[in-house]
C-alpha cells in the first residue's frame, strides 16, 4: 500500500509518499502505525479538517482497507 501526504503534512513529515508493509487493515490502524513512528504527524493527521481518501474516494471516519493500493491525507483547503 502507498500512502500520500499533501500540503502540510508532507511537508511535517518530511516525506511525500512512502509504502506500508504489510499494509494495515483499517484508517485507524495506518493513523496508530504512524503516530507510533511520528508524533507530531500523527496528531496533525488527526486535526480538524484533515481528510483521507482510499484510492482516490474521499471517506469519513473509518474504512477498511483491505486491498486498497493507495492511501492519500489531505490538510484542510482554504481559498475562496
Amino acid at each position: 500500500m502507498r500512502v500520500l501526504l499533501f500540503g502540510r503534512l508532507g511537508d511535517l513529515a518530511g516525506w511525500r509518499e512512502r509504502p506500508f508493509d504489510p499494509p494495515p487493515a483499517t484508517l485507524a490502524e495506518l493513523k496508530r502505525r504512524i503516530a507510533a513512528e511520528d508524533a507530531t504527524l500523527g496528531e496533525a493527521l488527526d486535526g480538524p479538517g484533515v481528510q483521507a481518501a482510499v484510492d482516490r474516494a474521499l471517506v469519513r471516519g473509518e474504512a477498511t482497507l483491505a486491498g486498497a493500493a493507495e492511501v492519500a491525507f489531505l490538510p484542510p483547503m482554504s481559498g475562496g
